[in-house]
């Protein structure tokens, strides 16, 4: 659970962005101050929930008089039709945080549910599913819960919780091993450094140095393979490149720990949930 602390400025920006200078002038023309609502989110297709908390923090902010119940936990799964929260009180303000609520719970709920099919997809093997830094930009924190929802876990949150370095590093650096060499030299006691490498040329150069974590970018299933036996538990393995679910399966039987995927965040689809008049 994100902690109220975190979510408000995020649910603030989205209603400041909807609402503009002069509010929800269409319900304010339309509806009588004093009209009463009840009103449920429902959805329309079946998935993970996800994304609850700041969804209905969107009505709790524009009115704390609100009466809020949860229909459904995030992390459950939903069948189409199924009511996920219900919400009760003036209408006005429910009609005005309505799609800011409604874009929070169905992008998040999204990701939770593309997450829980490449877990679903990997089921039997000992891999994890892990996210990346391809997130929406201000919603990661979300996103990264809507993962762990999903079943998944997370990367690092950003540059500064974790050393990555990557193919432009190694090149400016002069190769894998400065590039560990440097790494190593300004990392604090708490910091782990995980490399990606192209080849298993490359991978047996860095072990040679020492690597905390070795990510495996674009390799087949054999490669991969291979790489597990070279890292022999030396070295946390991630795969990484394009996973689909068709995909994850043959690369989990490899043996990698984790397998990363940028889709789960920037390109699941929305679950389709709706606010109905109850």
């Amino acid at each position: 659970m994100v902690m109220r602390i975190l979510l408000e400025p995020i649910v603030r920006a989205a209603l400041f962005e909807d609402l503009g200078r002069a509010g929800d002038i269409t319900s304010d023309a339309v509806v009588p101050a004093d009209a009463m609502i009840e009103a449920v989110i429902v959805a329309r297709q079946e998935g993970i929930v996800a994304g609850l908390d700041p969804a209905l923090l969107a009505f709790e902010l524009l009115d704390p008089g609100l009466a809020i119940d949860i229909l459904a936990a995030d992390g459950s799964t939903v069948a189409r039709g199924q009511r996920v929260a219900r919400i009760a009180g003036r209408a006005r303000p429910v009609l005005a945080a309505e799609r800011t609520a409604l874009n929070l719970v169905s992008r998040l709920s999204g990701v939770a549910t593309a997450t829980r099919s490449l877990v679903d997809a990997i089921r039997g093997h000992n891999a994890k599913i892990v996210c990346t830094r391809k997130t929406t930009p201000g919603l990661r924190i979300l996103e990264k819960e809507a993962v762990r929802l999903g079943g998944g876990a997370n990367h690092r949150f950003g540059l500064d919780d974790a050393m990555l370095i990557k193919d432009n590093h190694i090149a400016l650096a002069g190769g894998v091993a400065e590039a560990l060499r440097r790494a190593r030299a300004h990392a604090g006691h708490l910091v782990k450094i995980e490399l990606e490498v192209d080849t298993l040329d490359q991978l047996a150069e860095a072990l040679a140095v020492g690597v905390d974590a070795v990510l495996l970018d674009n390799m087949d299933p054999p490669t991969l393979r291979r790489a597990v036996q070279m890292v022999a538990g030396r070295a946390v393995t991630e795969a990484s490149g394009r996973i689909t679910r068709e995909t994850a399966p043959a690369i989990a039987a490899a043996g990698v720990d984790l397998i990363s995927s940028g889709w789960i965040t920037h390109s699941a689809p929305i679950l389709d949930l709706g606010l109905d008049i109850a």
